[in-house]
């Protein structure tokens, strides 16, 4: 595959979604590939490239979880541990949950907790100030039983990390992980991102126009409490020494060992488009018969994402600034690097005609603590419509990501429950809804998050 025809590629997608600014990078046999497109801010705007730093968000989640898999090799942590081993003062609204979750729950998302915190930026937002907090978390199943994709777990285990080393949670990861590991451009603070070069993150409104998205939010003061679970920024030339890291032996930072049980199975998923199981940590899935590990990321404005093919000693990052068509721009890169250099092709799945039974029995409202989520149907078509709920929109004192517009979803063939997404901003996510003793639909799987329908709409 030429550089030409990779830079052909990004520029004509980027143009295609209306992203102002997009960094792509593709590691195959040791080669490193690089393409961007835009520029860093509409207005002041720089050229776009390898260097540029882009805000990762949930791609954190793999350097938190590989500083903790060097504390388990070092035998500082147990991952069959209960968390309270490490942080004592843990306290949930089900004391039985506080006592059994372990650490290994928080890696691979099966602690049973809700998504996350609402941040009310009042209060103390450091992690001892998140975890004081955590009582207030609704927990939606019980630890160990499935998996449900949460920040406020990934926060809860960079405060375990803080606990072991004693030191923050930020100089911790750099310590561990990123200096190590040769990450020179992978950082935390704000000051360490205003003497680079990077991206400003934008949001397409009702109106068709990009506003700038203010401010980068994990960064923002008072923010330090979502570190873990979101709150790196990073470049495409980094994420590929970061992936070429993954493919090798642990270089000095953990035993090859180690770092490959990262990869392995430990949950699996069902109907999701992040992957068919889950790692510690990785989104595990199989496209067209090869395996792959990966993670994603979407910010205010700002979408990542990171594929990696071990078995072909392959990498592909995507990073993107504009909102909500970063996220299908990433996801047409990957499907076409995935293509053009492998020959492996990623087919969505075909839904079933509508049938309005099924139909009805899935409309209603859920939700999570931060979002809503509603199923309708006008007796042709069933739709999805995803937004941050109007109160905690009203209280931020942040901009924040517009919602997805109602948006047509077809259950695929099976047992009924599985759906996906064939229009819009979330085109291609998958989920499943879940039913009680009775059949009724009492919750439905978006993103890798459980929201549960509310009492109202049963």
């Amino acid at each position: 595959m030429s550089q030409d025809k990779l830079s052909e590629f990004v520029e004509a997608s980027a143009k295609e979604f209306d992203v102002p600014g997009v960094s792509v990078g593709v590691l195959m046999d040791g080669r490193e590939s690089y393409a961007s497109h835009g520029v860093t801010s509409v207005g002041h705007p720089l050229p776009v490239d390898e260097k540029t730093l882009f805000h990762l968000a949930s791609v954190t989640k793999t350097f938190t979880s590989t500083a903790m898999m060097r504390l388990v090799a070092e035998g500082k942590v147990d991952l069959d541990a209960p968390v309270r081993r490490y942080v004592p003062e843990l306290k949930l609204s089900d004391e039985e949950a506080a006592e059994r979750i372990t650490v290994l729950n928080l890696l691979n998302h099966t602690a049973g907790l809700d998504w996350n915190l609402i941040d009310t930026g009042e209060g103390d937002s450091s992690l001892p100030g998140f975890v004081a907090r955590m009582s207030e978390l609704t927990l939606i199943a019980p630890p160990g039983t499935r998996a449900s994709y949460s920040q406020a777990g990934y926060n809860l285990a960079g405060r375990i990390i803080e606990k072991v080393t004693g030191l923050p949670f930020e100089q911790a990861v750099a310590s561990l992980v990123l200096k190590p590991a040769g990450l020179s451009d992978t950082v935390f603070g704000l000051d360490d991102v205003m003497v680079r070069k990077f991206a400003v993150g934008y949001n397409r409104g009702e109106d068709g126009e990009l506003r700038v998205a203010q401010p980068w939010k994990a960064f923002r003061e008072g923010a330090r409490g979502d570190n873990p679970g979101g709150g790196i920024a990073s470049t495409v030339s980094d994420l590929l020494r970061w992936a070429r890291f993954q493919l090798g032996d642990g270089e000095g930072v953990l035993p090859a060992e180690t770092l490959h049980r990262m990869r392995e199975k430990t949950v699996e998923l069902r109907a999701s488009t992040l992957g068919d199981a889950f790692g510690i940590c990785w989104f595990l899935r199989d496209v067209d018969g090869v395996r792959t590990i990966g993670h994603g990321g979407s910010g205010n404005g700002q979408f990542a994402e990171l594929l990696i093919v071990p078995e072909r000693n392959f990498a592909v990052v995507s990073l993107a600034n504009g909102g909500p068509d970063g996220y299908p721009f990433n996801q047409s890169v990957l499907q076409w690097a995935l293509t053009h250099y492998l020959g492996v092709v990623d087919r969505a799945p075909e839904p079933v005609p509508y049938e309005e039974k099924r139909a009805r029995e899935a409309v209603g409202h859920y939700e999570i603590d931060a979002m809503n989520l509603d199923i309708a149907t006008d007796g042709s078509r069933l739709t999805l419509a995803v937004g941050i709920k109007p109160e905690i929109r009203a209280a931020s004192d942040a901009d924040m990501p517009p919602d997805y517009p109602a948006a047509e979803i077809g259950f695929l063939p099976g047992d009924g429950d599985e759906y996906i997404v064939t229009e819009g901003g979330l085109k291609g996510q998958r989920g499943y809804f879940s039913r009680d003793a009775d059949g009724a639909a009492v919750g439905v799987d978006l993103a890798g998050r459980l929201f549960g329908r509310t009492p109202a709409a049963s």
